[in-house]
């Protein structure tokens, strides 16, 4: 539906994730990938939601002057919040461990930003879940982390993994967001924006 709808535009994916390209397909969106080697660094004054956008738009302001009149870029960019801090990517397994360990019988948000750029404009949207887990063993965090290895995803878990199966006792808010990306809110802002505004 998406793809007919959008035939006049070309989508470009500004993302490696490849849990992002998978929604991206399961929407049935014909889209490009572009990468750009962004370090990803924000003023440490910045909270919740505000690291999230800046770090999406970011990532889209890197294509400046580059985009082509009926391209839509979209960036995106994901952080654990929990107790006033960001939990990003683990930088190993021991930070992983010490991660999920925070994470255990406690309330955390997943918070997504997704950046849609224009050569004339440019919007940042962004959605919370909230994510309540069960207490983990230490056997239990180990087997995860040796067989699945979570170190490219944040909050060193994956909602869609064994680890969300059985350790996540709640969940209040969208769950592709806590996969990596608010797939209903993408589809209403390019619908609504895109079309039905076109």
């Amino acid at each position: 539906m998406l793809k007919e709808l959008l035939k006049d535009y070309k989508i470009i994916l500004a993302s490696g994730s490849p849990r992002r390209q998978q929604f991206f397909k399961d929407l049935d969106l014909d889209f490009e990938i572009r990468l750009k080697d962004i370090e990803e660094i924000y003023p440490p004054t910045l909270k919740a939601a505000e690291i999230t956008n800046f770090l999406a738009e970011l990532k889209a302001n890197a294509f400046d002057n580059e985009l082509s009149q009926n391209e839509i870029l979209i960036t995106s960019d994901t952080i654990v919040w929990q107790n006033e801090k960001a939990l990003g990517k683990p930088k190993n397994y021991n930070d992983a461990f010490q991660i999920l360990k925070s994470l255990s019988n406690a309330t955390h948000e997943v918070i997504t930003s997704v950046c849609f750029k224009t050569m004339n404009s440019s919007e940042t949207i962004h959605e919370v879940t909230s994510v309540t887990f069960s207490e983990l063993s230490d056997d239990a965090i180990h087997y995860y982390l040796k067989k699945y290895e979570p170190f490219d995803k944040a909050g060193a878990y994956g909602i869609q993994e064994w680890i969300g199966l059985i350790g996540i006792a709640k969940i209040e808010g969208s769950y592709s967001n806590v996969v990596g990306l608010p797939t209903e809110r993408v589809y209403n802002y390019l619908t609504h924006k895109f079309i039905f505004n076109a």
